[in-house]
């Protein structure tokens, strides 16, 4: 087996350095679904740019994704499909023009956001875009009063409690409120028949208590209690939240025009700039504007809007996994990479350095836009793919990779874990406002998949070891919050596969044996998840229930991912890990298995297919089979 091995690994070593970028990077999609896309129709449309160009190949990409029955879904197996999704694509294609609701498939459409309760039954963010584009009124009453930004951080609730996505996004959604802003132009369609109650509320799908609401509103009595220090001017005190509010987005705005390089933010600061007075043709709008239309990307031959790009991270992995597979430091694809990787560490001050504030910029961002957001995961990827430049006894390395140590390391939590964005941004209590998915959107708690990696790290490539307290923390995390079957969840993956795979991983490489019971009873865990084919499969719907799902089939990148566990935890080859492999080097993935979603941003919400996972992780795992069992 070990030259179809051989064979794989050289298939996507050959890959990646077909795809690499003339400027060392890989610039693999990030997608995303549908949704960016029909906001952008909807963003175009509202301010009346002619872009017919776009616009039609947006109309074709979502045409080409609806289902059978009229319906979008966010992933294969979401039954009958999303009623987020189908309404957000049913008022784009009517506003792009190109769609009559008389169509067949609009009409199915529209059949079945109404079989599913009508718009009162979507997303918050959707509430809003449909609210901001003059469909609906904005709500009597916002869960979360704009004041809240003029709270210091010291306070015990304070704007900067929430993680940095939920700051990015709600800022604008605050100053929308207030003003209760809105733009309809004579070309919008008319949707009001998929209203079907008088007034759309953004909190109507919390699932209400008594319970729950005494808890959201002590949290706002403490709030309130906070803006008493401002009681010598009332009436000045929302005026300045406004222009607190409005200078926080100014203030943090990419150099491509993007607010923090998100593509929802961004589309929600234009419309609370237009709010605050700012003309349709200012450069601030325009700016942005341009910043969302340089994400769109191509996908077999049709137009995405990313999100964001992935451009950092994929390079950091690649240019790791290259060098894994035998690709010497010296080759021009390698070299390429690490001066692109150097080029994009962040010497700014962020909002990180709010919780963070002895230590020095250092850190890496997720995206080639980001240079103020840097993030744990990148960070070490990049830290990886650096590492054999930085003992070469070269001072920029050097410098680099000591800035780069120093930041990772003290984003440690309190509490053992590491982070994504941002330290100690994990008070429970937040998760009490009635804000859906308001787990992932408030809080950047530590998770077993940053932890277990950023551990595999510093087991790998520094000197630290099980003994090293900010070591023994971290693991003494993660046996906390190891599951009761074994695994771990992972907050940034298809969940508990994920999580399993980078919690393993991650304890095995600082030292912890293979005959430790938290390390067996994951082990037995994926034996006992693993398919009749050899590979493993995970569906997005462990996210919404909270409890692994299998998928029903298996993907390369779940297998590689179990797969990788097995082998940093076997001294053989066993029969589990010998299935595994084959299904790697067989290609007996389903054509729809490899579009699946294999990270996440919100549950139930926001799902991301990594184009780049599909070589990465495999190849990854392959390689790592071929270091431990050949002859």
């Amino acid at each position: 087996m070990l030259h179809k091995v051989e064979a794989e690994i050289n298939r996507i070593v050959n890959v990646f350095f077909q795809d690499q970028s003339p400027d060392g990077s890989w610039n693999y999609p990030f997608e995303t679904g549908i949704v960016s896309d029909c906001y952008m129709i909807i963003l175009l449309r509202t301010l009346e740019i002619k872009d017919e160009e776009l616009i039609k190949a947006l109309v074709g990409r979502i045409m080409g994704r609806q289902e059978q029955n009229g319906a979008w879904k966010l992933f294969h197996d979401e039954e009958e499909g999303n009623i987020t999704a189908t309404v957000e694509a049913y008022y784009a294609l009517l506003y792009s023009g190109y769609r009559d609701k008389y169509d067949k498939n609009m009409q199915m459409a529209r059949q079945f956001i109404l079989s599913k309760g009508g718009v009162a039954k979507t997303h918050m963010f959707t509430k809003v875009m449909l609210a901001i584009t003059g469909q609906s009124d904005w709500p009597s009453d916002f869960p979360v009063p704009i004041e809240v930004i003029l709270l210091p951080a010291s306070f015990p609730v304070s704007f900067f409690d929430l993680s940095i996505y939920g700051r990015a996004n709600l800022i604008p959604i605050l100053i929308l409120v207030h003003h209760r802003f809105s733009i309809k132009t004579k070309h919008a369609p008319d949707i009001s028949d998929l209203f079907q109650e008088s007034e759309v509320t953004f909190v109507k799908n919390i699932d209400w208590n008594e319970d729950r609401e005494f808890k959201w509103q002590s949290v706002l009595t403490l709030m309130k209690q906070g803006m008493g220090i401002f009681q010598n001017f009332p009436a000045q005190l929302r005026s300045m939240a406004l222009r607190r509010a409005e200078q926080y987005m100014i203030e943090r705005i990419e150099p491509d025009g993007t607010f923090y390089s998100y593509f929802s933010s961004t589309f929600l600061m234009i419309f609370a700039l237009l709010a605050r007075g700012y003309s349709k043709s200012d450069p601030i709008i325009t700016h942005a504007i341009q910043g969302l239309k340089s994400m769109v990307c191509q996908i077999r031959g049709d137009l995405h809007v990313q999100y964001t790009t992935a451009t950092v991270w994929n390079t950091a992995l690649i240019s790791s996994v290259l060098q894994g597979a035998g690709v010497p430091s010296s080759a021009k694809v390698i070299q390429q990479a690490d001066q692109y990787l150097l080029s994009r560490q962040h010497s700014k001050y962020g909002d990180w350095a709010i919780r963070n504030p002895n230590t020095k910029p250092g850190g890496w961002g997720f995206s080639n836009i980001n240079t103020i957001n840097p993030d744990v995961d990148d960070s070490i990827a990049v830290l990886r793919a650096v590492r054999v430049f930085a003992t070469e006894q070269d001072p920029y390395h050097e410098s680099s990779w000591d800035r780069g140590i120093n930041w990772v390391i003290s984003m440690q939590n309190d509490d053992g874990g590491w982070p994504a964005f941002e330290r100690n941004a994990n008070k429970p209590f937040l998760t009490w406002l009635p804000l859906e998915g308001g787990e992932d959107i408030l809080m950047d708690p530590s998770t077993a998949d940053i932890t277990g990696r950023t551990l595999q790290f510093l087991g790998d490539c520094t000197l630290l070891n099980k003994n090293h307290q900010i070591i023994k923390r971290g693991v003494d995390w993660l046996l906390n919050n190891q599951k009761e079957d074994g695994s771990w969840y992972g907050q940034w993956g298809s969940c508990y596969i994920y999580g399993t795979w980078t919690a393993v991983t991650g304890m095995s490489a600082i030292g912890m044996p293979a005959a430790d019971p938290a390390i067996q009873k994951a082990v037995n865990w994926l034996h006992e998840i693993q398919n009749p084919d050899g590979g493993w499969g995970e569906s997005c719907k462990s996210d919404i229930e909270k409890r692994y799902v299998p998928l029903g089939a298996s993907t390369r990148t779940h297998t590689a991912w179990a797969l990788d566990t097995l082998l940093m935890t076997s001294t053989q080859v066993t029969p589990a890990i010998e299935r595994g492999v084959r299904f790697l080097i067989d290609g007996k993935q389903e054509d729809w298995a490899a579009d699946y979603p294999k990270g996440r941003g919100v549950a139930g919400i926001f799902y991301i297919h990594y184009h780049s996972y599909e070589y990465i992780w495999p190849l990854w795992t392959l390689v790592r089979y071929r270091q431990k069992y050949s002859p």
